[in-house]
């Protein structure tokens, strides 16, 4: 029955590309030429909303979940596992349901049609980002899953200029990697993520596939399509960057994203290669957060990081209920599937935006806490260590800095309790921090010792040391973490970081 409305794909060179252990596959693609001499790419989504129907018991807690949360180590998913790694999830060699949104192209990444369908399909190789990539830079690989992937990476380099061309920011936030003991799960290794060229790949398609959605169901339906924006900040958001690039001479313009785009690509010094990456992350501190609404009660749709009029979510519906709903309503408005009294309801959408939109915010923390806790785990067994670092911000009393080999951020005081306080001096307008006679500006490189502050012992935390330019009266005994450990009391109360 449910094949009437299902186009058959599996003739198809659909392939996934996707991190490293991952089992719940959202998205394939597929490339190819057509006889006309155009070309054909297809995005083709897992279709999760034909297993979870409108109001069943599946569907309630998916909507109140919200979002899969991704630990180290765990996953903890929306959906059962028997849906998110099996039934749902786009597997090599099996045939899958999925929702399709297939563009035909010319070689200049022009789209001339766009066309959306349920369909079938058999995913012909699960690939990770390494794995696409050997395949792209290969010579002596020209069989049809390589020919795609090079064709479809030729297509994203093309959307993607458009894109920054058109204003979108590219800005940085490191991400990290713990690699853990197989016997006691404990973390033995820490990295920041490589991005490759196929990360890009298939986020460019995934942006393409979204944007296509949220005009097809807003044209649809304008009074209840559930869609994403990114409000521009205000202005003031960007004094800590502006004033930190005058202080390496370099400007940063803030009023538009297409001139905020223009003016990073230029910032860079060929006395420090990581500024560039550096006046990224700060930019990303600046931003406002990306939020679910309904379209029928805002309206103001557009999406400033993007650069975009209009956006949705459709891509992973297997780790969020928003893009269970921007199914349904794109199932309604090609004919494959009929409405429900909830589904054009614009007042219940938007208070599920407003839980989506907490439970998102809820995922993020936790996320955050736990690569928190596996840092201090494992920095418990490395002692000291000394490694390079960046200024990312200066306080009153304290420099923020960053770690690039361990995508670590963390915050060194200068004063310390039963110690005398050094002599401070603050500048807001450069920005600087003046300890003793040593001045440290924003984006400065220093070396600082990294350890496992443990003198509380309910409340463990990484501690960081300045140890160069060194500073009198600021230095750490080597076994600071054990020292601790053994002669402190507890601290009566947190350190507090002057603003």
């Amino acid at each position: 029955q449910d094949m009437k409305y299902r186009e058959d794909l599996r003739h198809l060179c659909v392939c996934s590309v996707d991190p490293p252990g991952c089992t719940d596959i959202d998205d394939a693609l597929h490339y190819r030429e057509m006889e006309n001499g155009n070309l054909e790419v297809g995005v083709h989504i897992a279709d999760v909303s034909h297993f979870i129907r409108p109001g069943n018991a599946l569907d309630e807690e998916s909507a109140k979940r919200g979002t899969t949360v991704y630990l180290c180590e765990k996953r903890i998913d929306m959906v059962p596992e028997l849906l998110s790694s099996n039934l749902c999830s786009l597997r090599s060699n099996v045939d899958r349901l999925a929702f399709s949104c297939i563009w035909e192209m010319n070689h200049n990444a022009e789209i001339l049609k766009t066309r959306f369908t349920k369909s079938i399909i058999n995913s012909k190789a699960s690939l990770t980002y390494a794995e696409a990539q050997m395949r792209i830079d290969s010579a002596s690989m020209n069989d049809d899953i390589t020919v795609s992937l090079r064709g479809l990476n030729k297509l994203a380099k093309i959307l993607k200029k458009k894109r920054i061309d058109n204003g979108a920011l590219t800005l940085s936030s490191p991400e990290v990697r713990f690699h853990m003991d197989s016997e006691t799960h404990d973390p033995i290794d820490l990295q920041t993520k490589e991005l490759k060229e196929t990360n890009s790949m298939v986020e460019e398609f995934m942006l393409l596939a979204n944007v296509s959605v949220a005009q097809k169901i807003y044209d649809e339906f304008p009074e209840f399509a559930l869609l994403r924006k990114h409000p521009a900040p205000p202005p003031s958001n960007y004094d800590i960057l502006v004033k930190a690039a005058k202080s390496k001479d370099l400007e940063i313009k803030t009023d538009s994203a297409k001139a905020l785009a223009e003016s990073l690509d230029k910032a860079e010094s060929p006395a420090s290669p990581y500024l560039n990456t550096l006046l990224r992350i700060l930019t990303t501190r600046c931003m406002m957060q990306a939020v679910y609404f309904c379209s029928g009660m805002d309206n103001d749709f557009h999406h400033y990081g993007l650069a975009s009029p209009i956006y949705t979510h459709f891509t992973s519906p297997i780790r969020r209920y928003a893009d269970i709903i921007v199914h349904r309503l794109l199932a309604v408005a090609i004919g494959a599937d009929s409405t429900y009294p909830e589904l054009t309801d614009k007042h219940k959408l938007s208070d599920l935006c407003k839980n989506l939109n907490y439970r998102h915010k809820m995922a993020q923390y936790a996320q955050r806490a736990s690569v928190a806790f596996h840092t201090q785990l494992f920095f418990k067994t490395k002692g000291v260590v000394n490694e390079d670092a960046y200024i990312l911000f200066v306080r009153k009393n304290a420099i923020v800095v960053l770690i690039p080999k361990y995508g670590l951020e963390g915050t060194v005081f200068f004063e310390e309790k039963d110690k005398p306080t050094p002599r401070l001096d603050y500048n807001n307008e450069v920005p600087s921090l003046t300890v003793e006679d040593t001045m440290l500006h924003v984006f400065d490189k220093v070396k600082v010792n990294v350890m496992l502050d443990d003198s509380n012992i309910q409340h463990q935390k990484i501690r960081m040391v300045l140890v160069e330019p060194k500073i009198p009266g600021n230095d750490v005994p080597a076994q600071l973490s054990t020292a601790m450990s053994s002669n402190s009391e507890p601290e009566k109360k947190k350190k507090k970081l002057q603003q």
